[in-house]
């Protein structure tokens, strides 16, 4: 038995439940969460980042100032992201689908920012209505 933590994009949310129930996923707990990844080091891609994003924010925000200076926070890395946490317990032989599952629906063009899976071992589950436990609590 695993369990699969998923951070991912907020607006990625909706494709993300998708999947899951595509992939066949009984269920799964869903929270808001903020924080932050990896630090982007490249000037390159954070100067491609920022133009993208303030394109896209400008009247958002109040202003070009204000908008520039929301950008920047997020990635100089002094403000958290707002991301979407999904939980998910699953059978050992799942785990490469829903992971697949959670990956395709969350990869972008952008190059970063796209999400982490944890895939952590479950000692055991209980069922609270049925009293069942291990491998036959979690489907």
């Amino acid at each position: 038995m695993k369990e699969i933590m998923a951070v991912i994009r907020m607006r990625r949310t909706s494709a993300t439940k998708k999947a899951l129930v595509a992939a066949g996923v009984a269920g799964f707990t869903a929270v808001k969460v903020s924080g932050r990844g990896r630090l982007v080091t490249d000037p390159t891609q954070i100067e491609e980042c920022k133009e993208k994003l303030l394109s896209m924010g400008v009247n958002d925000f109040g202003g070009v100032e204000d908008t520039e200076k929301l950008v920047t926070s997020f990635l100089d890395g002094s403000r958290f992201f707002p991301r979407r946490l999904f939980t998910i317990l699953a059978h050992d032989e799942d785990v490469p689908r829903i992971v697949e599952a959670i990956t395709r629906a969350n990869k972008t063009e952008y190059g970063i920012g796209d999400g982490v899976v944890f895939v952590l071992p479950v000692l055991d589950a209980v069922r609270v209505r049925t009293g069942e436990s291990g491998e036959a609590a979690i489907w």
